[in-house]
């Protein structure tokens, strides 16, 4: 709730709690949720460092998110929190990553049109 409402730090302090079950099912939503969602709000902040942190254990730990959203967009988030660290060359990586994995994608989808505009400018 905190992060939808532009409160990041708010939403950081909330997830405090569930640091320790990170790799944790979060009922039927999935695993990692805790993890994706620190992501989220550390990018809000503009930390990127911290960002790059949260999604980077996700990406590695591709068999407990399976098959769940958040595991293809961690790269996209890795990917912006990389440009806010001034990493071209590992913003456009993963960006590449998330657009392969979602080249089959509904074109239509706003994310993955962001994602193509965002990565549009990085080349």
């Amino acid at each position: 709730m905190a992060l939808h409402e532009g409160n990041s730090s708010g939403a950081i302090d909330d997830l405090v709690p569930h640091g320790s079950y990170g790799m944790a099912q979060v009922g039927p939503i999935g695993a990692m949720l805790p993890v994706y969602l620190r992501g989220m709000a550390y990018l809000a902040e503009r930390n990127g460092a911290a960002a790059s942190a949260e999604f980077q254990k996700i990406v590695d730990n591709p068999g407990v998110v399976q098959n769940q959203p958040i595991g293809v967009l961690a790269y996209l988030g890795l990917g912006r929190a990389f440009v806010f660290q001034s990493d071209t060359a590992k913003a456009r990586e993963s960006y590449q990553k998330f657009l392969t994995l979602w080249k089959d994608a509904d074109p239509d989808i706003p994310v993955l049109q962001q994602a193509k505009a965002e990565y549009a400018k990085l080349q």
